[in-house]
């Protein structure tokens, strides 16, 4: 089909990449790079899900579709998820559904129905098979929002969509679609108009010819939201879909606009149904003669409030008196719709649900924090806290060590969490809430980054001091607008506003409503100092909601400053961006300001991100939007004169691909990133040129950009926080990279951190301790790929080999590769079968300083050096670790001198008791040597060990007693004690007693029986 090559050419683009050229281009391909991948740091806290499904023959499987974050499937009832869309599709889930003859078949719809302010399209229509291992795209792109999909009970490729269509602008492709060969070719069977798509959409359970759809007049606006209107109609056929009768206005339904209308059949009474509609006489209705008459069966409020966002209705599977409606809470009815009992899963704000058809204890429901499993009607639920699909506005970070990274989470928290830690995922301990709340900007006081501000809705703006746990309110002017329009406000502060430090003055604080304003004692006071930098659309600055009902919480307020900045570079240069197209700057610290707004710039857009130019006084970049007016292409603009000229840069980047943000590189001038709603893209000149720098990112919106050390942070709308943790590889790309027969990437000057690389299902993933190197490697080795690591004074300090060292090999593969040196150097040697009680063998860190790395390749090489910084957590001297490691690398060498002779020790009882074995008369002879030997192990080591736990009854031994000070005094980065070199200076002495008795004995008796200097040899080369 048309569409299916079309938006499979739109995917295949963040691939393999083909873009015009505007002026100078320059590109790369990624091949050589590719090593570089994104890591996802978490949090592991749902967000906002629409679509869920069970399977009914899998008691413990279930799928659900997250709005921004692709599909997610669980084999363990809930207690753990994995996404099974990447590297398919992903964006805006609206619906999933797993056919009942055939649980392998899926069918998965784009586009959410939560048509909140940050709402997210979908990607058409996609189908799988095997149960979400791979997946096939049907088309259907344009609709944009597909918000049900029903499959027939016994034919799995007869199946109907629901299609909302595009909620920004009318279009054709909307209502019911019918497929009857799987989904290959789709026949549009119910049409309401161009503004109003089919919302909600059911087959009779008893008899699957019988549907039932209700169409949604729906718009959203750059300013508005408006739910309700004529093409809001319920539909009946009777016919599979093919014919369709209105039903709207059957006898007891109410008269007027309707808005959003949910419907639900019983399964076990088909003429039973229930209806929840969006009206000013709105409520539950229910029918027991297939939709001929209905009765008004209950009105209350908090089954309809916020109707647009919620308005879904569910029959029980095992009864016919019970019934559920989804809203804030979810709401139960056990006598036919009558009354309902409120309920909250483990989040709230509920949108789907699904029973499961014979056992309706069985359960999974949707709301603004993921999805969550029951087994026992609703009484419990697995958690929310188990998948990484947070939507995230903004992101920064502070100058804590090692930094944290802020934003403000959608249906949720403000947070702070880590970006590294020392453990082995990035889990719950790792972050907290901080100041503002769900919608807000996040600012750190540079002065101490315990001190937070953060924004919400309303224009709160809040200080947090996470130290004490102490809050303070400051907002600019504490009015609250709820349930207005902004046609009244004093101040328009959008739900999203600005809250940002000066980089020259760490005491001003700066903010935006419709005007700038700003605060030099932690917002006690503030100064508004600039006119109104917007359009001050009065059209536009009226109720949100439509006809029916309200909803304003300052999503929808219009004309105002909806990004800013201040120049890194020079103080007093502001800059102010509004959601309605107006670029303003002011290069006198706000006393006069200069609209400077592109020519070509659509006059209604949003600028939703600016730059200020890491390298020129009078540079900005700026991202824009228009996809709430319809327009889904990228605008990306620079100036070089403060504004007096612009350019757009825009070409490599796809048609569709609306642009969010973004960011210029600090570090590498004309490095430019920029993040769209379907994925990532870099600029290697300045903008000239774009490609995709998507890596192994899921397609997801990327709504935030920020660089701090040379790492690149994403906030995602869907799929919490993403980084790369090395961007230096990306500054060293040059033209003959590819065509050399290897190249070694100067290494990022890396922290004396720990910390390990393990993927799971229920925590981020860590950055890895060390030092990472990058190599590209045309072809394959011939021979041996070999890395090596010196000291400043070119001492070798470790090797790793693909033939192997030490049982270690070095993995590569032709491309790109990445490695991991933990900055430590060879461990102490041990033995077979031993057993240690606290007595790590690890080797120690090497000294903050100057190193090399040597990549060898079929014996030709080439050199990088890199620094090792040192944790900046510790006051420690640099003379102070020098005496760490030196103290550690002795313990290390006086264990690997122990082990060796244990070895030996055993070697030679071997042999010895073989020679007795053979020839018995020699038994007074060896067994006083043997039994000598035997005592100096024991001693040594503590031989009766043979599990675990058995140092708690056999007491541990010399080795063990010294091995026990590396965990001691490698604890941290400190001078050794006092203590700690008292014990080992004895410990060691003891050993050395220990040993010269082997020596003596070994030198005097075994060697008169046994060719040691062979045996030594032997082992050595083991």
């Amino acid at each position: 089909m048309k569409n299916t090559v079309r938006l499979i050419l739109v995917f295949g683009l963040l691939f393999s990449f083909g873009f015009q050229i505007e002026g100078w281009s320059q590109s790369y391909n990624e091949k050589i790079y590719d090593a570089v991948q994104w890591r996802m740091v978490g949090p592991h806290r749902g967000g906002r899900a629409a679509a869920v499904a069970g399977v009914a023959s899998e008691k413990n499987t279930f799928y659900f579709g997250a709005t921004g974050g692709g599909v997610w499937k669980t084999t363990d009832g809930g207690k753990t998820w994995g996404n099974i869309s990447d590297g398919f599709f992903g964006g805006s889930i609206g619906a999933v559904t797993v056919a009942d003859s055939d649980p392998n078949i899926i069918y998965v719809g784009g586009g959410e129905k939560t048509v909140r302010g940050n709402v997210s399209y979908g990607y058409g229509m996609w189908k799988s098979t095997d149960a979400g291992k791979t997946w096939e795209h049907l088309g259907m792109e344009e609709s944009r929002f597909i918000s049900r999909i029903r499959i027939h009970p016994t034919n799995p490729d007869i199946v109907y969509a629901a299609i909302l269509g595009d909620i920004f602008k009318p279009t054709e492709m909307r209502g019911v679609y019918k497929s009857t060969d799987g989904g290959k070719t789709w026949d549009r069977k119910l049409f309401a108009s161009k503004v109003a798509g089919a919302v909600d959409l059911i087959l009779d359970p008893n008899n699957p010819n019988i549907l039932y759809a209700t169409t949604w007049d729906i718009k959203r606006t750059p300013y508005s939201l408006e739910s309700g209107g004529p093409d809001s109609k319920m539909f009946k056929s009777k016919d599979g879909g093919e014919n369709w009768k209105e039903i709207s206005r059957n006898k007891g339904l109410p008269e007027g606009t309707l808005g959003i209308m949910g419907i639900t059949v019983s399964p076990l009474n088909s003429n039973r149904l229930w209806t929840i509609i969006e009206n000013l006489n709105g409520g539950v209705f229910r029918s027991d003669d297939g939709g001929e008459t209905w009765e008004k069966t209950n009105e209350d409020r908090n089954l309809r409030q916020r109707a647009w966002y919620y308005t879904r209705i569910y029959a029980d599977t095992q009864s016919d008196s019970t019934v559920y409606v989804m809203n804030v809470s979810y709401h139960k009815s056990t006598d036919g719709g009558k009354t309902f009992t409120g309920s909250n899963a483990p989040h709230g704000d509920h949108h789907d649900l699904w029973i499961d058809p014979k056992d309706n204890q069985r359960m999974i429901i949707a709301d603004d924090g993921g999805a969550q499993v029951s087994f026992d009607g609703g009484e419990s639920w697995s958690t929310y806290m188990n998948h990484p699909t947070a939507q995230f506005y903004r992101v920064t970070t502070d100058d804590h060590f090692p930094y944290r990274i802020y934003g403000a989470q959608q249906d949720n928290s403000t947070m702070r969490i880590n970006h590294r830690n020392e453990g082995a995922g990035i889990t719950e301990n790792d972050w907290e809430v901080s100041a503002g709340s769900e919608s807000g900007w996040l600012a750190v006081d540079p002065t101490d980054n315990d001190v937070v501000y953060g924004g919400n809705y309303g224009g709160l703006l809040q200080m947090l001091n996470h130290r004490t746990g102490a809050r303070r309110n400051v907002n600019v002017y504490p009015d609250n607008p709820m349930g207005h329009g902004a046609e009244g406000m004093k101040y328009r502060f959008q739900w999203n506003f600005p809250i940002f430090f000066s980089p020259h003055d760490p005491k001003v604080l700066y903010t935006t409503s419709n005007l700038f304003h700003r605060s030099t004692n932690g917002g006690q006071t503030w100064e508004t100092f600039s006119p109104d930098l917007t359009r001050n659309a009065k059209e536009k600055l009226g109720p949100s909601g439509g006809p029916i009902t309200k909803d304003n919480t300052s999503v929808e307020y219009y004309s105002t400053i909806f990004t800013a900045t201040e120049s890194p570079l020079k103080k007093g240069v502001l800059w102010a961006g509004s959601d309605d197209g107006l670029l303003h700057v002011s290069v006198n610290n706000g006393k006069t300001w200069e609209n400077v707004t592109p020519k070509d710039l659509p006059e209604w857009i949003q600028i939703n991100s600016m730059e200020g130019h890491p390298f020129e006084e009078g540079g900005l970049y700026i991202a824009a939007t228009s996809y709430k007016n319809g327009d889904f292409a990228p605008y990306l603009y620079k100036t070089s004169d403060y504004g007096k000229s612009w350019t757009k840069i825009v070409s490599g980047i796809d048609a569709q691909h609306f642009t969010r943000v973004v960011r210029a590189d600090p570090a590498k001038k004309g490095i430019l990133y920029a993040g769209t709603e379907t994925g990532m893209y870099i600029s290697f000149n300045d903008g000239g040129s774009w490609q995709p720098f998507q890596l192994n990112l899921p397609i997801v919106p990327i709504t935030d950009l920020t660089i701090k050390e040379n790492n690149l942070i994403a906030a995602t709308q869907g799929r919490s926080f993403w980084i790369i943790d090395d961007l230096t590889v990306i500054h060293q790309l040059s033209d003959n990279i590819e065509s050399k027969p290897f190249h070694l990437f100067k290494p990022q000057d890396s922290y004396r951190l720990d910390g390990d690389r393990k993927e799971s299902k229920t925590a981020g993933t860590n950055r890895p301790g060390g030092v990472l190197v990058y190599y590209h490697l045309k072809e394959d080795a011939k021979e041996e790929v070999r890395l090596e690591f010196y000291d400043n004074e070119r001492n070798l300090i470790k090797e790793f080999s693909s033939k192997g060292i030490e049982e270690d090999t070095l993995k590569y593969k032709t491309g790109s590769n990445e490695f991991n040196w933990n900055l430590r150097i060879p461990d102490a040697k041990g033995f077979e079968g031993m057993i240690m009680w606290s007595g790590p063998l690890r080797g120690p860190k090497v000294v903050p300083g100057d190193y090399m790395v040597r990549l060898i390749v079929d014996g030709q090489s080439q050199d990088q050096r890199f620094k090792v910084l040192p944790d900046l957590r510790y006051p420690s001297s640099q003379d102070d670790l020098q005496a760490q490691y030196d103290f550690l690398l002795k313990v290390r060498d006086k264990l690997t001198e122990t082990h060796e002779t244990i070895i030996l020790i055993r070697k030679y009882r071997a042999e010895l008791d073989t020679i007795v074995q053979k020839n018995p008369r020699q038994k007074r002879r060896i067994e006083p040597i043997v039994n000598a030997i035997s005592d100096i192990e024991k001693e040594l080591y503590q031989t009766q060990n043979r599990s675990g736990q058995d140092p708690l009854n056999y007491p541990i031994r010399l080795n063990n007693k010294l091995a026990h000070l590396n965990s001691i005094v490698g604890t941290g980065e400190f001078r050794p004690t006092d203590g700690a070199e008292e014990v080992r200076v004895e410990i060691t002495r003891q050993i050395d007693i220990q040993l010269k008795k082997f020596r003596d004995i070994e030198k005097s008796q075994i060697s008169n029986i046994l060719n040691i200097d062979e045996m030594k040899a032997e082992l050595e080369k083991k």
